[in-house]
């Protein structure tokens, strides 16, 4: 993969789990026919897609820690 970069994709999020988690759950909502967020994507497969959007901040990666009772 050479667009877009790994090094500006994890100025988004903290690790490369994170990202791939983020970008699979996109992938598979545009799959389903999810309306894409960027005009004109350089991806054709949805996982390139979804990265794209995170590049370009329209997808937004949150946390949530968990706290075990």
């Amino acid at each position: 993969m050479l667009y877009p970069s790994i090094d500006k994709l994890l100025e988004k999020a903290d690790s490369k789990y994170f990202l791939v988690v983020a970008a699979a759950k996109r992938a598979r909502a545009l799959r389903n026919h999810d309306p894409l967020l960027i005009e004109k994507p350089n991806s054709v497969k949805d996982v390139g897609k979804a990265l794209e959007e995170i590049e370009h901040g329209k997808l937004v990666i949150e946390y949530k820690i968990r706290e075990d009772k």
